[in-house]
């Protein structure tokens, strides 16, 4: 099981206390006219790397707030949390996951 400090809120807990919410980073679409095919593609696709991914959680049982975990999904290693606000992962956690990731002689991602 996965142990999950909030960033919101502080506390510490177990992940049955929070909740997914998916991949983090997914751009909105922009207009009205947009293509079935590329609203389809925004509401259903999704990358589900194995390895390295990035996702929103919510600290559902606690504060309620939303904020994005970056972790390994073969490892369910957690490599930190960081602002639901956040454009993009902070480039030190990144760094400090790709570092993790390749002291155990794993790819950052893989298809098997």
């Amino acid at each position: 099981m996965l142990m999950i400090q909030c960033p919101c809120c502080g506390a510490t807990a177990e992940e049955a206390d929070f909740h997914c919410g998916g991949e983090a980073h997914i751009v909105r679409l922009a207009g009205d006219n947009d293509a079935d095919a590329d609203l389809g593609a925004y509401l259903f696709e999704r990358a589900n790397p194995k390895g390295l991914c990035f996702e929103r959680w919510r600290h559902q049982y606690g504060c309620g707030k939303w904020f994005h975990l970056a972790r390994d999904s073969r490892t369910m290693e957690i490599f930190g949390v960081y602002d639901i606000k956040a454009p993009a992962p902070p480039a030190e956690i990144v760094a400090e996951a790709r570092r993790r990731i390749a002291a155990r002689g794993l790819p950052e991602h893989s298809n098997n």
